[in-house]
């Protein structure tokens, strides 16, 4: 791919005027600008080169008034299933792009492209011709977090040409060379960054020397690192310490880590600050037994590997905003560094396997990370806010999986044995959800944008009620559609309240929803003096009231209302549904035996 093709190229350009900007910007051409009307191409030495002269050139420069289009030049028979995406947000979940590109179709496989930039580039296959030249056309220009993605056509190797399948060039012959290691025909698949950031206390003194003058200092960690850091410095004003968050690939967060500790060390001795200074990792309680293992095994082997003395805050300190403990390791820089390599690498299996559990548990074969629920805390565009998690800051960036308050050791999500299972076509459900009136406009979106995107996105119908007179408070939303489109449209709503500030920001999103159920099954919702009702609510920390002395609605229907935040919603929801099926089930005319009957033993 080292050919380019350029565009928008004025008519009073030429080959000179191209050459004169390639050697201004310091990008080598291997052969001679060929200057059509409106477009040019040119060979570069090799394709990291024309990686670059895209990366800089393109609606970057411009030539006689006009902004020049810089991308690979790919033949008509090789513009078939794979595309180049440029200019994603360095900090990007892959789970977040994963899920916008499946969108469009079937993604065979994606391959994460090293580049010079600070924004990340991807290689990316779908499965048919269609499928491709819809993401291009939707992708192309598409804003994720103020980023606009440039997608542009790249040669398929596998493409039919009119020499037949397979055949790269002359007919009868085989193509040049073989897939590069880690290409996307070998189903490379990029690990963007952790789903779990590095979160760090610092003293508030070293603030100062770790951002630097202008902010010089963390702009090269940032840049060497290839991370996202953010230093909470407005948190707890007249703190001892303030917390920063790194996201990274776990060796990007451990580089990062290792570079601040330099710096508050130098600091350290610049000043003559003699107390000793720890490395201070915050990590959510939830994981916390888990790193420290059955009678505190893996916390001693830890400390043996590294030779460092780690120390966890009690559970005392825990609040309900404030679910991280602080994990004290002590040492040199060299043995902190090593040691936060291993605590992290637990947190992450403890995560990880949490996530699995959720996916299996939750809704059979929902793929949770492909929602975009589980930001990393500055998550945007296609990734609202994490609802049920304490906002972003100190008190967490990531989810807090609808534990019970102060974090207590619950497993992940406690469905009984008997969860439903959604094998065949799922039954389409109708939940009502009540937000804020305020929020409405946030929810639609300009022209109706939002709302139409959203509704793609989930696979559900979704509506917003007229309002109930002038000075009502709340909007009821119509959501419409199976067991997994109630899941991605509510929390993605449940996330644009909080990410448009519609909550406070240590406040939870808690909305109410309703369900109609028949009021011949109300009663087994309730249960007997009310214990499945209470049941459900221990279950799922969700509000659930049956009104007494409800009229059925013309469809013998009462309502039952559940209020909560998303994941107790949510596990409400799954519970009351699975009351319905079993309902229904035994509601069914059993099947009239088939066949002679036998005759009766006198």
């Amino acid at each position: 791919m080292n050919k380019l093709y350029i565009g928008n190229v004025s008519e009073e350009a030429s080959a000179v005027d191209l050459e004169s900007i390639f050697e201004q910007w310091k990008i080598p051409y291997s052969g001679p600008f060929l200057v059509k009307t409106g477009y040019a191409f040119v060979d570069c030495p090799d394709e990291k080169v024309a990686m670059k002269a895209i990366d800089t050139l393109s609606g970057k420069v411009e030539l006689h008034g006009k902004l020049l289009e810089v991308e690979h030049s790919v033949p008509k028979r090789q513009r078939s299933c794979k595309l180049q995406i440029r200019n994603i947000p360095p900090h990007m979940q892959w789970e977040v792009l994963d899920g916008l590109l499946a969108q469009y179709g079937t993604v065979e496989s994606c391959e994460q492209v090293n580049t010079e930039t600070e924004t990340a580039v991807v290689n990316v296959r779908y499965g048919a011709k269609d499928q491709a030249r819809q993401a291009l056309e939707k992708l192309n220009g598409f804003l994720m977090e103020s980023y606009a993605l440039k997608v542009s056509y790249i040669p398929d190797e596998l493409a039919t040409g009119p020499e037949g399948p397979g055949l790269g060039g002359r007919r009868g012959m085989a193509p040049r060379g073989t897939p590069r290691s880690g290409s996307p025909s070998l189903g490379a698949r990029p690990k963007m960054q952790s789903d779990v950031p590095l979160r760090m206390l610092v003293p508030t003194q070293f603030v100062g020397a770790i951002i630097g003058k202008e902010g010089s200092t963390i702009r090269n960690i940032t840049k060497q690192t290839h991370s996202k850091i953010d230093i909470h410095r407005k948190e707890n004003a007249g703190a001892a310490e303030k917390p920063i968050t790194v996201h990274s690939t776990p060796e990007g967060c451990s580089s990062a880590c290792r570079s601040i500790m330099e710096i508050m060390q130098k600091e350290a001795l610049d000043t003559k600050f003699t107390e000793e200074i720890p490395l201070k990792i915050l990590a959510h309680n939830n994981f916390v037994g888990r790193l420290i293992g059955k009678e505190g095994r893996n916390l001693k082997k830890i400390e043996q590997d590294t030779e460092t003395k780690i120390t966890i805050s009690p559970l005392q300190d825990l609040t309900l905003y404030n679910p991280e403990r602080t994990i004290t390791v002590k040492g040199s820089i060299e043995a902190c560094a090593q040691a936060e390599q291993e605590v992290m690498k637990k947190i992450r299996e403890a995560y990880d396997n949490d996530i699995a559990a959720m996916n299996s548990n939750l809704i059979p074969g929902l793929n949770l990370n492909a929602l975009g629920l589980f930001p990393g805390g500055a998550s945007g565009g296609m990734s609202p806010s994490m609802v049920s998690a304490p906002p972003a800051g100190p008190q967490g960036a990531y989810p807090s999986f609808g534990y019970g308050v102060c974090g207590s050791e619950a497993a992940p999500w406690p469905f009984p044995a008997g969860s439903p299972s959604l094998s065949g076509q799922p039954e389409t459900e109708t939940v009502f959800l009540f937000i804020p009136a305020l929020a409405v406009g946030a929810i639609i979106g300009k022209q109706g944008q939002h709302i139409k995107q959203l509704s793609r996105f989930a696979g559900a119908s979704i509506k917003i009620a007229p309002a109930d007179g002038a000075e009502a408070k709340q909007r009821m939303v119509i959501i419409t559609g199976p067991p997994e489109a109630q899941f991605k449209a509510q929390g993605r709503i449940f996330g644009k309240l909080k990410e448009e500030n519609f909550f406070g920001p240590k406040e939870e999103v808690k909305l109410e929803a309703h369900i109609k159920v028949p009021s011949s099954a109300a009663g087994r919702v309730i249960g007997k003096g009310g214990k499945t009702v209470n049941e459900l609510q221990n279950l799922s920390s969700a509000e659930v009231v049956v009104p007494r002395d409800q009229t059925p609605d013309e469809n013998d229907q009462v309502v039952v209302k559940i209020s909560g935040h998303f994941y107790a919603s949510q596990v409400a929801q799954r519970r009351i549904q699975e009351i319905l099926s079993q309902v229904r089930r035994q509601q069914e005319p059993k099947p009239a035996p088939s066949g002679p009957s036998l005759a009766r033993r006198k």
